[in-house]
């Protein structure tokens, strides 16, 4: 029973974009390990950029040093 975590910044990804990471997750667990598309189960967590680092700053401070050079 595979369990596969996305995470992802809540930037704008529309729902379609979703349904293309679910869809294509699962297939590759298909294909690559021939598991069962029915016990195999998708998490997208949408994470604030505040809540994400890079390079010991957060997504959002790097992004608005970024507009402003």
């Amino acid at each position: 029973m595979p369990y596969i975590n996305i995470q992802i910044t809540d930037e704008g990804v529309s729902q379609e974009q979703k349904v293309q990471l679910i869809r294509g997750a699962t297939q590759l667990m298909v294909d690559v390990l021939d598991k069962d598309p029915q016990t195999t189960f998708v998490v997208i967590e949408e994470v604030n950029t505040d809540n994400w680092g890079v390079a010991g700053e957060s997504v959002t401070t790097r992004r608005k040093k970024q507009v402003q050079q």
